[in-house]
């Protein structure tokens, strides 16, 4: 399961400032492209308030939050499919990651460089797609060729697989992402086979000023909601600066900061939160007094599969789950009057998971 998204983006536009404020990792920033070459990854605590709420109730000797992994890419230019900045291995990097952070720059600021001379995010967010699209389309075509002679020779298999990729390749020569070529659920299903960057699901961050924190209005910014509500993406705005100056304080310190301009969460918060939901993920929580803890599994799994996160044995021995809506213990503040109310659920293997659910698994060991 894929737990990782790329941040990518032009250079200059804040990815290493946002990645160090996600992950204190002190990458390397400078004024100047391609200041980060081999990619940086850090592990990202989830932040979900229903950890806290359950600790509060369960009092556990330990509380782990769930994790996501983030990769700082460097950033690419135009050409990059053709090789030019580091090219290539850039592209290869993205290829990894599951999901794709896409920061684009939504601010003025004459001291810091850019790439093209001018700020203009439609015309970032081009140059971005279009490389990505031609790495893709170069990756496709000789895919498609070996592919072909399988399918002449009458293979059905090769034939099927060949018919979405001729799709694909026709959407991508009219500049088209992956992801928004007309698919069927199988046909998508065979997409995913082909490791192409452009059918990763996108975010798009849109980096702003500190000043801009509280500017509603900042037509950079709506330029790019615009952008992105057309492709059916989501988009975080944050100063990256800023939340690498507050991401080094103290929690209580950091959520009083935030009070003081108006604010109940940090964008950070809200970047993991989206990247966590663009990956398909949801989290449900085991709990009691030795420990409260989050775990993830993809949306739509079966008891069995969300025990094999916790255990890979768990899920063969899976007998049943006894399970709760988080709603009902933040209600109640107490697990046996939940159980005394009746809402206690036990569920078989064909349970669905839901996000938030307190699950214990019995299985057998």
């Amino acid at each position: 399961m894929g737990l990782n998204c790329g941040i990518v983006g032009l250079p200059n536009v804040g990815k290493s400032t946002i990645f160090n404020a996600l992950t204190k990792a002190g990458a390397q920033m400078a004024n100047y492209p391609f200041c980060t070459i081999e990619p940086n990854t850090g592990i990202v605590e989830v932040p979900d308030r229903r950890l806290e709420r359950l600790a509060s109730i369960y009092k556990p000797k330990r509380t782990i939050a769930t994790t996501i992994e983030f990769v700082d890419i460097a950033g690419l230019v135009k050409g990059a499919s053709q090789g030019e900045g580091l090219g290539n291995q850039f592209l290869s990097h993205i290829r990894e990651v599951e999901a794709i952070c896409h920061v684009v720059r939504a601010f003025e600021d004459e001291n810091i460089t850019h790439v093209h001379g001018k700020v203009d995010p439609i015309e970032d967010i081009t140059v971005i797609n279009y490389e990505l699209i031609l790495a893709d389309l170069d990756s496709l075509e000789k895919q498609f060729q070996k592919i072909a002679k399988s399918a002449k020779a009458g293979n059905k298999e090769a034939i099927e697989i060949g018919s979405v990729m001729e799709k694909i390749l026709d959407g991508l020569k009219k500049g088209l992402r992956a992801a928004a070529v007309s698919l069927t659920e199988d046909e998508f299903k065979i997409a995913k086979k082909f490791n192409l960057i452009t059918i990763k699901p996108v975010l798009y961050v849109a980096n702003i000023l500190d000043s801009d924190v509280k500017n509603t209005n900042n037509p950079h910014v709506n330029t790019i909601k615009d952008y992105a509500a057309k492709e059916g993406a989501e988009v975080v705005v944050l100063c990256g600066r800023f939340e690498e100056e507050i991401s080094g304080l103290e929690k209580d310190d950091q959520l009083a900061f935030l009070e003081e301009i108006g604010e109940t969460e940090s964008g950070l918060s809200r970047m993991i939160q989206a990247s966590y939901k663009l990956l398909g993920l949801i989290t449900f929580f085991t709990a009691g007094v030795e420990e409260v803890r989050a775990w993830t599994t993809a949306k739509a799994s079966t008891g069995p599969i969300a025990a094999s996160v916790i255990h890979s044995d768990f899920e063969k021995g899976y007998i049943r789950a006894e399970v709760m809506r988080y709603e009902d213990l933040d209600r109640t503040g107490d697990a046996a009057k939940v159980k005394e109310e009746g809402k206690l659920r036990i569920e078989g293997k064909e349970y669905i998971v839901q996000d938030g659910d307190v699950i214990y698994f019995r299985v057998n060991s």
